[in-house]
């Protein structure tokens, strides 16, 4: 699982038959302070997030697909919660 911060939508008008009535979430990675890490993932919403919620990301395409019930999409990326709070050590520098 990965943590990101919802930045906007993916429209598409031309896509997979899978991608069809499923919105599309642009995320910025996060570390496990909550800080941005660099890079980003596109993913499939399953939770109603919106722009400026943290979010869990499933980044494992098989699994990713089961949660949908999609075995052979090509989808690789789903939003599967959206975070409350992180609360913890800070991590470790290095």
């Amino acid at each position: 699982m990965k943590l990101a911060r919802v930045v906007g939508t993916v429209v598409s008008t031309i896509n997979a038959p899978a991608f069809d009535g499923r919105t599309l979430l642009l995320c910025d990675l996060l570390d496990p302070s909550g800080a941005p890490s660099g890079g980003y993932l596109i993913a499939v919403d399953t939770v109603g997030a919106g722009a400026g919620e943290t979010v869990l990301l499933l980044d494992e395409g098989n699994s990713a697909r089961q949660v949908l019930g999609a075995p052979g999409a090509p989808i690789r990326t789903v939003v599967v919660g959206i975070v409350d709070a992180i609360t913890g050590r800070e991590p470790m520098p290095g």
